[in-house]
């Protein structure tokens, strides 16, 4: 029961944590774009320590949130598969510092009148963009970000209980086997160990009878 329960949390958490690849994937393909209309407008990558232009921070969160969801997505997948606790343990803990930092932007937008006085400008341009396409497409841009939220909670809840289930179980004896060959041993002759010396003590009294 407790293998089957194992194998069902394994395979959930691998699909839920898909969700959250998929997301990091996405948010590197955008980067990716960003890069790209920088070059096309600048003349140059946005990585170059000699440009005379200010550096584009919100390309670079843009690019490094997106390898931080996909090493955590292989971090998930290997835990999933191993159960192993310290995979576990670590993904928990990505994903745990992944959620507050979540919260801790969310509440600083909705708490704070001048958020945007928190960020540098951004010479790019991006983040004015990006702005200005959440505040047109709220309603859809919340309900993306709540399900990316629920998603990493689900796969937070299933990390900890795969961890207290424990890792699988290997059994290298041959106790496990035992049980299937009980019946056939019932049916074996019975099988008698002789002393050797009770053997000789015998040979020695028919030799005196004699």
């Amino acid at each position: 029961m407790v293998r089957v329960l194992r194998s069902c949390i394994q395979s959930t958490l691998k699909l839920v944590n898909s969700v959250i690849g998929m997301a990091g994937l996405a948010m590197i393909l955008y980067s990716a774009w960003m890069i790209r209309v920088w070059q096309r407008k600048m003349g140059e990558l946005p990585f170059g320590h000699d440009s005379d232009y200010p550096p584009p921070w919100f390309i670079y969160t843009f690019l490094g949130l997106g390898v931080a969801f996909c090493v955590i997505t292989c971090l998930g997948h290997v835990a999933a598969e191993t159960a192993n606790g310290c995979c576990l343990y670590l993904y928990i803990v990505f994903v745990v510092l992944l959620i507050m930092l979540e919260a801790a932007v969310t509440v600083d937008v909705f708490v704070n009148q001048d958020w945007e006085k928190d960020f540098p400008k951004d010479p790019s341009g991006s983040f004015d963009q990006f702005k200005n396409f959440i505040r047109s497409n709220y309603e859809m841009c919340k309900w993306v970000g709540l399900s990316l939220v629920s998603v990493q909670g689900l796969s937070l809840l299933l990390a900890m209980i795969l961890k207290a289930l424990g890792p699988h179980q290997y059994y290298d004896s041959d106790d496990e086997y035992a049980p299937d060959r009980v019946p056939l041993l019932k049916n074996a002759p019975p099988h008698y160990v002789v002393d050797p010396g009770y053997a000789h003590g015998n040979d020695t009294w028919r030799r005196q009878e004699k």
